[in-house]
């Protein structure tokens, strides 16, 4: 019988930032392990220095390949070179960092593409960098799509426990957002963020979509994309079998998913979303990269330069995103192998 543990592969994040800290407290947890194959990605001197930041002590099996992961019950350390010693310090934005952060998660692509990994998770990365170090792309989840070849829809999605969030359009200037509020994407994000949690193992989740306007545009007279436009979305979702209600007013929706009555929101634009997750548990929260052919997570925070390569950097959120990544990433090697066996 196959093995159906997942393979899940781990990078350090950006070079400068809290990541490697994270990786290795995370790693202190082993109950987390048990039920897969987790393959640490990174450079040797940087999972060292994690360590020492981060008051751990680790000693993993050196493997070359992904697919030598499953000759070993526990986790194992591919280590690559990506960035010297001392091309980088703690707090800075560099170019080097960037490009390490674009060789190490383009080798875990390129495993997930040949079908060796499962899921990835990633410590926090910093944008910046990346650009710095030759990401062509307006964030990484763009660049994730254009190397697995996605051309159908994608989006972020953040996560709050069992709350989650998706949104037509994200890394974009305010000004753009109105000429993303199109039924497609509406209708699009709304069947992408079910099936997600489906495969999060959420067997009924319940959905709902968020105004655009001011109070969902007090009917027509503070705009009407809610009449001609999410209302007719979520109508052609229901007509296609998915449990999705709105356009509620984006200062109100909330409070329906605090008190239960739904898993996830679609919001109109980025901050419609992230300032009220982040209210409601900046410390919990998981950013999932929704639509690939693979799961891929990341705490929602960012690399956190003020008190990168103090010890003080919460493993919190990398632990949720690391559970997310082995839920979805477990489902997804059971349904392929199922596939396979016709």
């Amino acid at each position: 019988m196959s093995d159906i543990r997942p393979v899940i592969a781990v990078t350090l994040g950006d070079p400068a930032g809290i990541g490697p800290e994270l990786i290795a407290k995370l790693f202190a947890e082993e109950t987390l392990f048990r039920n897969v194959h987790t393959v640490l990605v990174g450079d040797r001197w940087l999972w060292q220095e994690g360590q020492r930041v981060g008051g751990q002590a680790h000693d993993l099996p050196e493997v070359e390949r992904f697919a030598e992961a499953r000759q070993h019950e526990g986790p194992v350390f591919m280590p690559v070179d990506s960035v010297a010693q001392g091309a980088v310090g703690y707090a800075e934005e560099t170019a080097e960092g960037g490009a390490s952060v674009l060789a190490v998660l383009s080798r875990c692509l390129e495993a997930a593409q040949s079908g060796e990994v499962d899921a990835i998770c990633f410590a926090p990365l910093n944008k910046f960098s990346m650009k710095k170090g030759g990401l062509a792309h307006e964030d990484e989840l763009h660049f994730f799509a254009e190397k697995l070849g996605v051309t159908g829809y994608f989006c972020e999605f953040n996560t709050l426990g069992d709350l989650w969030t998706s949104r037509i359009s994200s890394h974009i200037p305010l000004k753009d957002a109105a000429s993303y509020v199109t039924q497609d994407r509406i209708v699009s994000a709304s069947r992408l963020i079910y099936d997600s949690l489906k495969l999060a193992g959420n067997d009924a989740p319940r959905i709902a979509v968020a105004a655009f306007n001011p109070h969902a545009g007090e009917g027509g007279t503070c705009g009407r994309e809610e009449i001609e436009v999410i209302a007719p979305a979520v109508e052609a979702c229901k007509a296609q079998g998915y449990p999705v209600d709105g356009p509620y007013p984006a200062d109100t929706i909330f409070l329906k998913a605090r008190d239960g009555e739904y898993d996830a929101i679609v919001t109109m634009y980025h901050d419609q979303g992230q300032i009220a997750i982040k209210l409601m548990g900046f410390k919990q929260g998981v950013t999932v990269q929704g639509g690939l052919p693979i799961p891929i997570t990341t705490p929602a925070h960012g690399t956190a330069f003020d008190i990168a390569g103090t010890g003080n950097a919460d493993v919190n959120p990398t632990r949720n995103a690391f559970t997310i990544a082995c839920q979805m990433g477990g489902n997804l090697r059971r349904q392929r192998l199922e596939a396979a066996a016709g």
